[in-house]
C-alpha cells in the first residue's frame, strides 16, 4: 500500500471517529464539568456521589456486572476446559448449541424468563411452589438472564486461549510433580488470563451498562435505567451527564487495564501452541459424564427462548399459573405483522442497518489494509481506535449523540436551515444519528474480520498483480477482495444482525414512532396492557430466527476466529 494512501485513510478515519466517537464523549464529559456560567466545576460529579439515589444505582449496576461476570465465568470456564481436554460423543453438537443463547437479546429473553420463573410461572406451577426465583427487586433475575445471554462471549475467548496454551508447559509441570488443581492454578490459568480478561471485560461492560434487560424486568434501581429516565431532563439538568461520565470512566478504565496488564502477556505468548495436545477420548459412562454439564447449561440457557416462543403462541390471559399455555393462538404473529408500529419498525431497522453495514465495509476494509499492509508506525493506534467502540457502552454513546444533537440544533447555522435541522435534530428525525451509532458501534466486527482475512492472504499475490500492470484498485477488486470475501461476509452479517437488534441506541435515540427500530417497538409493545406482551414476544421470535441464521453463517465462515470479534 502506498504511504500517501495509508496516510489519507488514517486522516479520514480520525475525522470520522472524531465526529462520530470522540465528539459525543467529549460533550458528555464537558456537560458534566461545565457550570451554567461556563466555568469548570466538580459540583455535578460530587453531587452524583452525594445523591443516595445515584449512588444506589451505581452500586446496583456494579453488583449486576460483577454478578453477571462471575456467573458467566462459572459457566464458561469449566465447559471450555472440558472441551479443550476431552473428546466425547456429541461434543460438536453441544459446542454449537452453546452459542445459541447469543441469538436473542437478553431484554427480549426477559419476556419468557419472567413467564417461566415468575411467581405464577412454569417452575412454581410445576412443583407447587411459591418461591420468588427472580429475587427481591428482581436483581437476581437480571443477573441470571444476562449471564445466560453473555456466557458464550467468555466461552469463545477461553476456548481460543486454551487452544493456544503450549502443552509442553503442562508436561514440564507434571514432570515436577504438579497435577490436577495445582497444575491448572499455577500453569494453565495464568496463561489463559489474557483471553479470560478480554472476554470478561466485554461481559462486565455490557452488563454494567445494559439497559433493556433491567427495563423489561422492571429493575429500575440501576444507573442505566436512571440515565434512560433522565432523557427528558437533557438541557436542564447536568447531573445525568455526570452519572454517564462515571459509567464511562468505569468502562474505559477497565478496558485500559485489560490492555496494559494483560495485553502485554497476550503478545508475549506464542500465537499457537508449539506442542500439540492429544485430546483424551471418553466413551461410555465417562463420556456421558463429560457431556452432562454441557446439556444442563444449554437447557437452562434456552429456557428464556422457549418461554418467548410459548408466550408468542399464547392468547392473552391464557397462560397464568400453569405449566403450558391453556389457550393457543397464532394471532399474535398476524397482529405483529399488521400492527401500525411493527411494519415501519422492520423497514426502519433494515434501512438503518444496511446503511451502517455499507459504511462498515468501506471503512473496515480500508482500516484493515492500513493495519496489515502498510508500514505506518501509527497503524497500531488506528487498530486500537477502531476497536475502542467495544469498550464504550452503547448507553454512553447514545447519551453523547443526544448531546451532539442538542448542541448542533442550537447553532445559528442549523436554526436557519430547515433541512439541516431535519438531519441533526434527534427529536425531528433520529435517522442520521441511529445510522452513525450503529456504524461506529459495529465497526470493530468488520475491522477484525477484514484483518483476519488479510493476515491469511499473501501480499505476494497483490505484488504479482502490480508487476503485471494492475493498478491498486484493480488489484483490490480482482485479487484481494475475492480472497477475503468469506471474512467480509461474516463481519457484515454480524454487523447487520447486531445493528438490527441494537438496544441502547435504539431505545434512547428513537423518540418518534415513525422512526422506531425493532427493539424500540418491542419495548413499547411490551408496555401495552392486554396483548402487548404477546405481540412483543412474536417480534422477539422473528428476531431470534433472524440472528440465529446470521450467527450460524458467520460461524461457518470464520470458525474458531469468531471469538476474536468479541475481544477488546
Amino acid at each position: 500500500m502506498r504511504k500517501s494512501t495509508a496516510w489519507f485513510i488514517f486522516a479520514l478515519t480520525l475525522f470520522v471517529f472524531g465526529f462520530g466517537f470522540l465528539f459525543p464523549l467529549v460533550l458528555v464529559i464537558k456537560e458534566g464539568f461545565v457550570s451554567s456560567d461556563g466555568g469548570i466545576t466538580f459540583k455535578y460529579l460530587i453531587g452524583v456521589f452525594r445523591n443516595p439515589v445515584y449512588v444506589e444505582g451505581l452500586l446496583n449496576s456494579l453488583r449486576l456486572a460483577v454478578g453477571t461476570t462471575l456467573t458467566a465465568t462459572l459457566i464458561s470456564l469449566p465447559l471450555a476446559w472440558l472441551s479443550n481436554r476431552f473428546t466425547f460423543p456429541g461434543k460438536k453438537v453441544v459446542n454449537a448449541l452453546l452459542l445459541v443463547p447469543m441469538i436473542l437479546p437478553p431484554f427480549v429473553g426477559a419476556i419468557g424468563f419472567q413467564q417461566i420463573f415468575g411467581q405464577y410461572g412454569v417452575v412454581n406451577s410445576l412443583f407447587g411452589l411459591d418461591v420468588d426465583w427472580l429475587g427481591e427487586g428482581r436483581w437476581m433475575g437480571v443477573i441470571l438472564l444476562q449471564s445466560m445471554g453473555l456466557y458464550p462471549i467468555l466461552y469463545l475467548n477461553l476456548s481460543a486461549a486454551l487452544a493456544n496454551v503450549d502443552h509442553a508447559m503442562d508436561e514440564a509441570a507434571e514432570n515436577m510433580g504438579a497435577t490436577g488443581w495445582t497444575k491448572f492454578r499455577r500453569i494453565t490459568l495464568p496463561l489463559i488470563m489474557p483471553g479470560f480478561f478480554a472476554g470478561g471485560t466485554i461481559v462486565f461492560i455490557w452488563s454494567f451498562t445494559e439497559l433493556g434487560t433491567p427495563l423489561i424486568m422492571n429493575y429500575t434501581r440501576c444507573a442505566a435505567v436512571q440515565v434512560f429516565d433522565a432523557l427528558k431532563e437533557i438541557g436542564s439538568n447536568q447531573f445525568p451527564f455526570a452519572l454517564v461520565m462515571v459509567m464511562l470512566t468505569v468502562s474505559v478504565g477497565l478496558y485500559l487495564i485489560s490492555k496494559l496488564v494483560f495485553g502485554r502477556q497476550a503478545h508475549a505468548m506464542q500465537g499457537k501452541a508449539a506442542t500439540t495436545f492429544q485430546e483424551v477420548k471418553l466413551t461410555g459412562g465417562k463420556g456421558l459424564l463429560a457431556l452432562t454439564p454441557f446439556v444442563l447449561v444449554i437447557f437452562f440457557a434456552l429456557l428464556p427462548h422457549f418461554g418467548v416462543i410459548l408466550t408468542s403462541f399464547s392468547a392473552p390471559g391464557g397462560w397464568y399459573g400453569t405449566v403450558l399455555p391453556e389457550v393457543w393462538t397464532t394471532g399474535n404473529y398476524v397482529e405483529a405483522l399488521g400492527h401500525n408500529m411493527t411494519v415501519s419498525s422492520i423497514r426502519n431497522s433494515l434501512t438503518f442497518s444496511l446503511l451502517a453495514v455499507l459504511f462498515n465495509i468501506a471503512f473496515g476494509v480500508a482500516i484493515a489494509f492500513v493495519v496489515v499492509r502498510s508500514d505506518l508506525k501509527v497503524r497500531g493506534l488506528l487498530d486500537g481506535l477502531a476497536m475502542m467502540p467495544l469498550a464504550v457502552p452503547g448507553l454512553v454513546m447514545a447519551f453523547g449523540f443526544l448531546a451532539v444533537s442538542s448542541t448542533l440544533s442550537n447553532t445559528e447555522l442549523v436554526r436557519n436551515s430547515d433541512w439541516l435541522k431535519h438531519i441533526v435534530d434527534v427529536k425531528t428525525n433520529p435517522a442520521f444519528f441511529l445510522v452513525l451509532a450503529y456504524s461506529i458501534r459495529r465497526l470493530p466486527y468488520m475491522v477484525r474480520s477484514a484483518v483476519a482475512g488479510l493476515q491469511q492472504t499473501s501480499a505476494g499475490l497483490e505484488e504479482a498483480a502490480a508487476n503485471l500492470g494492475a493498478p491498486p484498485m484493480v488489484s483490490l477488486r480482482r485479487v484481494t477482495l475475492p480472497l477475503i470475501t468469506a471474512n467480509l461476509i461474516a463481519g457484515a452479517l454480524l454487523a447487520f444482525a447486531f445493528s438490527m437488534l441494537e438496544v441502547s441506541d435504539s431505545l434512547m435515540l428513537a423518540q418518534r414512532q415513525d422512526f422506531y427500530p425493532i427493539t424500540k417497538t418491542i419495548y413499547e409493545l411490551f408496555q401495552l396492557i392486554g396483548t402487548g406482551k404477546f405481540i412483543a414476544a412474536a417480534l422477539g421470535v422473528w428476531a431470534m430466527v433472524f440472528l440465529a441464521v446470521t450467527l450460524v453463517g458467520s460461524s461457518l465462515l470464520l470458525g474458531k476466529k469468531l471469538g476474536a470479534l468479541f475481544r477488546v
